[in-house]
């Protein structure tokens, strides 16, 4: 039976951690005890790390140093300030990482979108990344939300199905590798929820006067759920504390809305064949009720797909007089410009669709005199002087 949305929102305002909920299987005690099976590899945590709660208790350890940033292609196609955001980052607060050339797609399109693919060959590229990564001595960190679910998922049927972990191996065996797995899946968002206090350290911009909406996303944390960041100091512990919990951390004006609880429209399969729909959904459902109900100057989200369609959404809308027009973007991009980062060569916001300059004035942000500071390095690329821009140049 199809549950009201008035009861479902009702239902998430009274979570509770219960006893039945608790006892579920811890994946890492099972992945271990799988390893001193020989049925696979574990790759550790090292180094120093913080400890966050998950949705129905049990303790996630976040590393701080030495990450395999594992891409997402749609960051990397539609939203390049995303990545770099992130990279700048961990750059700023002095930890080193390492930007993979070897890894491939997370194959989510083709499990989500089109559903022509099978267990095995899912499995098998989640692993190779994993086995790429290892190989390295960086532990993976997750860029894509959709990523982040794709992998948990992978990581339950793993554990569950010895079949489908020999069909693995014999694929691995090929490329000459092993079945390895992490010992945690990180998604960045957590990353930067567990080192949100050492981001504030680095604030140089004062972020009190900007009104913040959060969207949660679904393949963050509907898929696997229990491997979710929910915090009791964030909302109770009633929702994922991600997102928010860093916007708090900023200063920002942090405001709800009803509409919370609701895909940012992305869907995966109707984007590509009903894309009226995700356009609707997005900006009726969500950036028209955050506009009456929260008026933000800025939604903030944490996957590739939420930022895309939020932003891409709303021009649609706006020929048709819909009550629309606000800046969207990750939380990485969000703290990467409360730590001093340049709007245009490291956030890249010119490639977002939905006006954020007057939210970068209320920044305190110069954005004209920054971009023309982008200008001069893009005269520099096209006379020859450079062939592309560093991380020097974005520093200065």
């Amino acid at each position: 039976m199809t549950i009201p949305i008035e009861a479902l929102k009702n239902r998430k305002q009274t979570f509770e951690r219960g006893e039945d909920r608790r006892s579920l299987l811890d994946p890492r005690a099972e992945l271990l005890k799988l390893e001193e099976a020989g049925e696979l590899v574990v790759q550790r945590i090292t180094g120093d790390t913080i400890t966050v709660p998950t949705k129905y208790g049990r303790e996630k350890r976040i590393q701080k140093a030495h990450l395999w940033h594992h891409k997402s292609c749609g960051q990397c196609g539609h939203i390049p300030g995303y990545s770099t955001s992130i990279f700048w980052i961990m750059r700023k607060l002095g930890y080193d990482y390492h930007d993979p050339k070897d890894q491939t797609s997370c194959t989510a399109w083709n499990y989500y979108a089109s559903a022509t693919s099978n267990a095995a060959a899912q499995a098998a590229v989640a692993v190779r990344n994993f086995a790429a990564a290892a190989e390295t001595g960086y532990f993976p960190l997750i860029h894509c939300g959709t990523s982040f679910g794709h992998y948990k998922e992978v990581r339950e049927e793993l554990i569950h199905h010895a079949g489908l972990r020999a069909e693995v191996r014999g694929v691995m065996a090929k490329l000459g590798k092993e079945l390895v797995l992490p010992e945690e899946i990180v998604h960045y968002s957590e990353y930067l929820y567990a080192l949100r206090h050492e981001i504030a350290a680095h604030q140089v911009r004062d972020m009190s006067a900007v009104k913040v909406t959060v969207h949660p996303a679904c393949h963050y944390y509907k898929l696997v759920e229990g491997d979710a960041i929910f915090d009791p100091e964030v909302y109770g512990g009633q929702r994922t504390a991600v997102v928010t919990g860093l916007a708090q951390q900023l200063g920002a004006d942090v405001r709800e809305y009803s509409t919370w609880y609701d895909c940012c429209g992305f869907g995966f399969r109707h984007i590509l064949v009903q894309r009226d729909f995700t356009r609707s959904f997005a900006t009726m459902r969500k950036i028209e009720v955050m506009k009456e109900e929260a008026d933000p100057d800025v939604v903030l989200t944490h996957d590739t797909g939420c930022v895309t369609t939020l932003d891409k959404s709303q021009f649609a809308a706006k020929a048709h007089d819909r009550n629309v027009g606000v800046a969207v973007m990750s939380e990485a991009q969000f703290a990467a410009l409360a730590m001093g980062a340049h709007p245009y060569k490291v956030c890249q916001l010119h490639w977002h669709s939905a006006d954020y300059r007057p939210l970068l004035e209320k920044m305190g942000i110069d954005w004209k005199q920054a971009w023309a500071e982008f200008q001069q390095d893009l005269k520099r690329l096209e006379n020859g002087e450079k062939r592309f821009l560093d991380w020097d140049d974005v520093d200065n």
